[in-house]
């Protein structure tokens, strides 16, 4: 065997070294050492990586070929993965002091999928650890783990935004006005990548009819009792990405003589939109439409008006029902339409009951919400119809008075007015607001 000893071997032409032919061994003894000061280029990865021992407590890039230890004590810090990588590039991360269970570790994938999908990353377990090696345009990063995934990465959805509560395996995020739902991991099949929905308009406002419900949309409900409206309804898939989300206002009161009652505004989360309700005409007018219909207005010559369509515009199932209509002249004028019934029709100078609100444990809690509002009465005699159970307003029960306002985020209708209140702004009363809950499994 013949040995060359040097301290420098050096291209003679150009700048490239080439060492042994093509099917050669080129072995480097027991005991040596290979210090690279410059690129390797054309090894492929063989699953090691080199460990940035400097610990990271804040957002920053990773670069190929290094691993990062990353302390999440002080907060969530997001871990930037390399743009435009090429297959090969390897990354990993590790928990470094047992703190991504509470603040977590976010692989953010800038551009390249990771898993196969178009999400980032979340590390939400403590003493995690995973290395990324990419693939291709399709696959992107693909995670390689030691361990099961499910021990180590996010499969779950993982999101912000709102007031979050939890319930068991869930977590509920609730949103009493606008504000974004944030989703920072899609998760997976095999965890959660879908989200239940409650969405509940503002309930319409009244006149002497009452106001009715803000349409109440909802999904089937996971390991929760959902409303009847809300069976057959798939919960919506997510990506990482922010829903803005939209609570609609309840409409505003009016006086029966002249002045109508405001329709709700519309709730709105992803591609679930729920119609506010219809605001109770000025006197002698049919209801108005909306998620559910107002009562018609009462004490006119004419008397026994219809009641407003529900469920406008129309999905399935229905977000709302009709309202009730007024009694002939000089009757009383009709109830709004609740979320699972019709408002009731007047009797004579007696208002009716609002129509029905639906119930939902979305929350952890079961709850009635989006009740039709009362309507008020008519004349000398008769009495006010009560709020629709949801969170309905009662009509008035004096010639004079004035309806109760619905409850605020339940999507309820306004209770009416008395029948002689006069041009009296605010006889009938404001519709409450509407809401907005999103809840998924997060373990």
């Amino acid at each position: 065997m013949s040995k060359i000893e040097v301290n420098t071997v050096e291209p003679q032409c150009g700048t490239t070294l080439t060492l042994g032919a093509s099917g050669d061994t080129v072995t480097i003894p027991s005991g040596a050492t290979i210090s690279n000061l410059g690129t390797a280029a054309g090894f492929g990865s063989t699953g090691e990586v080199s460990w940035n021992t400097t610990v990271k407590t804040a957002d920053f890039t990773a670069t190929s070929g290094s691993g990062f230890f990353v302390n999440t004590a002080g907060g969530a810090v997001t871990v930037t993965l390399p743009a435009s990588p090429s297959a090969g590039n390897v990354v990993a991360v590790s928990d470094y002091n047992s703190t991504a269970g509470t603040n977590n570790i976010t692989l953010a994938r800038n551009g390249s999928n990771i898993n196969g999908s178009a999400s980032n990353l979340v590390i939400s377990k403590a003493n995690s650890a995973i290395q990324l090696i990419y693939v291709d345009a399709t696959t992107g990063w693909q995670g390689v783990a030691t361990a099961s995934e499910t021990d180590i990465l996010n499969t779950f959805v993982a999101a912000t935004g709102g007031t979050i509560t939890e319930s068991g395996d869930f977590k509920i995020h609730t949103f009493t006005g606008p504000g974004t739902f944030t989703v920072t991991s899609g998760g997976a099949a095999s965890g959660s990548n879908t989200v239940d929905y409650l969405v509940v308009a503002g309930g319409g406002g009244a006149s002497s009819g009452g106001g009715g419900a803000g349409g109440y949309r909802e999904s089937c409900g996971t390991c929760y009792t959902s409303s009847p409206l809300g069976a057959c309804v798939s919960a919506l898939p997510v990506t990482a990405q922010a829903y803005p989300i939209t609570v609609g206002g309840g409409g505003s009161a009016g006086a029966p003589i002249s002045n109508s009652g405001g329709t709700g505004n519309n709730s709105i989360f992803s591609t679930i939109t729920s119609a506010g309700g219809g605001g109770g005409r000025a006197l002698d007018n049919t209801g108005q439409d909306g998620g559910s219909g107002s009562g018609a207005s009462g004490g006119g010559s004419s008397g026994n008006r219809a009641g407003g369509n529900g469920n406008t515009p129309p999905v399935s199932p229905p977000q709302g029902n009709n309202g009730g209509t007024s009694a002939p002249a000089p009757g009383a004028g009709g109830a709004g339409g609740g979320a699972t019934s019709v408002g009731a029709n007047a009797s004579g100078t007696n208002g009716g009951n609002g129509g029905n609100g639906a119930t939902s444990s979305i929350n952890g809690t079961p709850t009635v919400r989006a009740g039709g509002g009362g309507s008020g009465m008519y004349g000398s005699s008769g009495s006010g119809g009560g709020g629709g159970p949801g969170g309905g307003g009662v009509g008035a029960s004096s010639n004079t008075g004035a309806g109760t306002a619905g409850t605020t985020n339940t999507g309820s209708g306004g209770g009416g007015g008395g029948g002689n209140c006069g041009g009296v702004r605010g006889c009938g009363a404001a519709g409450g607001s509407g809401i907005v809950i999103i809840r998924y499994k997060f373990q």
